[in-house]
């Protein structure tokens, strides 16, 4: 396959608009980034980045999504649709897009399929598909044979054969939005050595969506930020634009380097202050609990003995396929144990058994509410606002055959939730137009609709700016100071240095 040098790209006065929403994701947007160049994509969750870089890789079209559009986005001077069309055509890769969410990306059975996919719809002649397959895997450290199965992997080993997909196409272009937010911080490294291999070797752009800053700067050129439904709001040197625009940058929630970071923002929300909570009784202990997904045959998770206890926190850490998430759906009553016993206390179960596995919907979701490590899995409803009616109506559903009555959410509690998590102005916006970011939020709402004693979150601070990340950890932490459990799995060491300051950590 005959490898594209790297693309001149031009935006004029592009705008983008998603079906069924009033707001532009982007607007306005003038920008030219030149053959080569490593740009860092910055802006406010919300602000339009990965719908920028979904129009770079030529996947917005106005005809088949029945989004709107306006201006022109260009690559070597084509259409970025027309330029895409062209180069599968031609045989070679002119952008290469990994996704915000790299389940999405997925696509056969088996690993190193996956990887290889690609590479046949490119027309790359057999016998340099295989060579190519291993390297792109030894390139991301993936750590299983190609014939391992993509359903058993953890979002963290998927995120890496997704990067593995791309890299495998040798793009002129590499488009990554948010490419290490779900690794562990060994992995994260590989990762970022590897792109930095990459563009070194082949003189490859790059335009790289991420809110872990810092350790990326050695591989960038320039940073752009935009504005949110607007065009750039600044644009030069990182070290300028950081200097110059400190205040402004982090008023609208970009992780400034030296400003604090996460750290400073963790500090704000209480970190080493002890809560005062209601409470310390158990709601769950597991003993000798192991866990398993559906069609894993040995458990990856064995021998966890835990409490989970009222007003009290518990982090789950471990490297990427430790089993994290595999546990925290084990907590959650959303798999049976494989082995030992997880057990509710009677202040939890309220009647229902002491077997959380046993419960029904509507008595799980008011007693274990769960945060999905993909939002989108856990969204049923056409818009947000009726997004977050659906638990409250199960709930409803389920007094009113046990007592006769129901007392569902009102308008009021659901608006609540909407202006706590900054998405008041997104109620009538379909779930799955949401940034990754804003789709975190309301999957965190759809759960604290149902007011449930016990909250099991997996990775809830992924795809958060500053800001949001400060506001959503504060509301953990208020939570806890009434009463409520918070489990949470997650790599990021900040929310375990604030969860651990109001409970314990667990490390698979």
């Amino acid at each position: 396959m005959s490898e594209p040098g790297p693309p001149l790209v031009e935006a004029r006065g592009w705008g983008w608009r998603h079906s069924t929403r009033k707001a532009w994701a982007v607007r306005g947007l003038d920008l030219r980034i030149e053959p080569g160049e490593r740009v860092l994509l910055l802006g406010a969750s919300g602000a339009g980045k990965s719908t920028l870089l979904a129009g770079l890789a030529g996947l917005l079209d106005p005809d088949e999504s029945g989004g709107d559009e306006e201006g022109v986005l260009l690559i070597d001077g084509v259409q970025t649709r027309r330029a895409r069309q062209e180069a599968v055509r031609d045989g070679h890769a002119v952008t290469g897009l990994l996704l915000q969410d790299p389940q999405a990306q997925t696509v056969l059975a088996r690993c190193g399929d996956d990887v290889a996919f690609g590479l046949e719809n490119h027309a790359v002649p057999e016998t340099e598909i295989w060579p190519k397959v291993h390297k792109a895997l030894d390139g991301v450290g993936f750590p299983y044979p190609v014939e391992h199965s993509t359903g058993q992997l953890s979002g963290g080993e998927r995120q890496r054969l997704a990067l593995a997909g791309v890299l495998a196409l040798g793009p002129g272009l590499l488009l990554l939005d948010e490419p290490t937010a779900m690794l562990d911080p060994e992995g994260a490294d590989q990762v970022r050595q590897t792109i930095a291999t990459v563009l070194e070797m082949t003189g490859a752009g790059c335009i790289l969506i991420e809110h872990r800053v810092e350790p990326w700067l050695p591989l960038i050129d320039r940073v752009v930020v935009l504005e949110p439904g607007g065009g750039v709001y600044a644009d030069g040197p990182p070290g300028r634009v950081f200097a110059e625009q400190t205040d402004s940058l982090a008023a609208a929630g970009v992780w400034v380097p030296g400003n604090g970071g996460r750290s400073g923002a963790a500090g704000r929300v209480g970190v080493g202050k002890q809560v005062v909570a209601v409470g310390r009784s158990p709601l769950l202990t597991a003993q000798g609990l192991a866990a398993r997904r559906p069609g894993q045959e040995q458990p990856p998770v064995r021998d966890v003995d835990l409490v989970v206890r009222a007003g009290r926190a518990l982090a789950i850490t471990g490297a990427n396929g430790a089993g994290k998430s595999t546990l925290a759906l084990a907590l959650a009553g959303l798999t049976a144990p494989a082995a030992g016993k997880l057990t509710a206390s009677d202040a939890l179960a309220k009647g229902a058994g002491p077997d959380p596995h046993k419960w029904r919907a509507g008595q799980l979701v008011s007693r274990i509410g769960t945060v999905f490590q993909d939002p989108q899995h856990q969204f049923v409803a056409p818009t947000v606002e009726q997004e977050l009616a659906v638990g409250p109506e199960r709930v409803a559903s389920q007094k009113k055959r046990l007592f006769g009555k129901a007392n569902p959410a009102t308008t009021s509690q659901i608006g609540g939730l909407l202006e706590r998590l900054r998405l008041d102005h997104l109620a009538r916006a379909n779930p799955y137009t949401l940034s990754g970011g804003e789709q975190r939020r309301l999957s965190v709402a759809t759960v604290l609709a149902t007011a449930p004693d016990v909250l099991v979150l997996d990775e809830p601070t992924f795809g958060q700016d500053a800001r949001t990340w400060a506001e959503l950890a504060a509301l953990l932490v208020e939570l806890l100071g009434e009463g409520k459990a918070v489990v949470a799995a997650t790599h990021d060491a900040e929310l375990v240095e604030l969860l651990a300051a109001h409970g314990e950590v667990v490390k698979l």
